[in-house]
């Protein structure tokens, strides 16, 4: 089984910087390569699914939450590691039938994000997964769409933190798994 080393060293070996896309100013952080490659990505998976056990490999969570777009790629995958329902989260106006719905500010600019009312139930324990965590307003929307479910958030696991933006300082309390900080 790989460990949390082998992750983030195919992480930090296969991601390939994008200078100003999506807009001039912004890295993105191409993780295709990392996709693309079977064993990096099995031990990425293996490593984001670690936040939803405890100490004795018990699985500690009812659902996994993946915010779009990436964040479904390596969500669904955690979901089925961890033998629980994966809930996606989406871009306004891209699910079919009621929602809950926030309106957050992204790294560049604002978005929107929804999920269906009926898709977690009152009580049950969400695992958030996503690909990066910037300034940390997907994460706080997110799990106030959560929690609007009646569901709680009792963490997220993300790829790669860009520390420089500080984004901890907006998410609070919840515990965040990172496997590389930028």
């Amino acid at each position: 089984m790989p460990d949390r080393r082998t992750a983030q060293e195919a992480l930090s070996r296969l991601t390939v910087d994008v200078a100003d896309w999506p807009q001039e100013g912004v890295t993105f952080k191409d993780i295709t390569p990392v996709l693309a490659d079977h064993h990096a990505f099995s031990a990425i998976i293996t490593a984001l699914a670690a936040a939803g056990r405890d100490d004795h490999g018990n699985v500690v969570v009812d659902k996994v939450v993946g915010m779009e777009a990436r964040g479904f790629i390596l969500a669904a995958p955690v979901a089925l590691a961890l033998g629980i329902g994966f809930v996606p989260v989406r871009k306004h106006g891209k699910l079919p039938r009621a929602t809950h719905a926030v309106s957050y500010a992204l790294e560049y600019g604002e978005a929107t994000l929804e999920v269906h009312r009926d898709a977690i139930e009152p009580g049950e324990r969400v695992l958030m997964v996503d690909d990066v965590l910037a300034t940390g307003g997907t994460v706080v929307a997110t799990r106030q769409l959560i929690e609007a479910c009646g569901g709680v958030a009792v963490g997220a696991s993300v790829l790669m933190e860009l520390g420089f933006l500080d984004p901890r300082s907006v998410t609070g309390d919840l515990p965040i798994a990172t496997l590389l900080t930028i």
